[in-house]
């Protein structure tokens, strides 16, 4: 059986008509696949680790194919500086817990959220929070704190 191409699925359904369905519906489909990529990057990462480690998720726009969103999941030893476009799991080994730390949106949509606060439906509430806690420099002093860094250098605290 040949698979078609994202690239022509995501051509056909631009072409098609706007369809109406049930937003609450695509969104749990799309939550099932990440969260599913989420346990795979933490399980094959596992063993690499003896205390923490964070998972950190890039969301990238598909240049010629605008309605193409994906989703790279990598592990890494110290927590990310905030950046938009980035989601960020603090994983304790110890504790056996996975924690959720931040999520900046795209740099427009970061900026929109922070210019009209008062038109943020409360659902992302919480969105919003993170985007102003990124624009004040929480988010950073948050990676400081979990990678030892002292809060006003580059230098690991001892």
């Amino acid at each position: 059986m040949k698979r078609e191409t994202v690239g022509k699925i995501s051509s056909e359904l631009l072409q098609k008509e706007s369809e109406s369905r049930d937003p609450i519906e695509l969104q749990r489909e799309m939550q099932k696949d990440y969260l599913k990529e989420l346990f795979r990057c933490i399980e094959d990462n596992y063993r690499n680790y003896t205390d923490t480690f964070y998972v950190v998720v890039i969301t990238k726009n598909e240049r010629l194919m605008p309605n193409v969103f994906r989703n790279y999941f990598f592990a890494r030893q110290t927590c990310p500086t905030p950046d938009y476009d980035q989601t960020v799991w603090k994983i304790d080994i110890q504790e056996k817990s996975v924690d959720y730390l931040w999520t900046i949106p795209s740099r427009d949509a970061s900026h929109y959220l922070k210019n009209n606060t008062s038109l943020v439906h409360p659902e992302e509430q919480e969105l919003l929070g993170n985007v102003l806690k990124f624009a004040d420099g929480t988010l950073y002093k948050l990676c400081k704190k979990l990678n030892g860094e002292s809060p006003i250098s580059n230098e690991l605290i001892t």
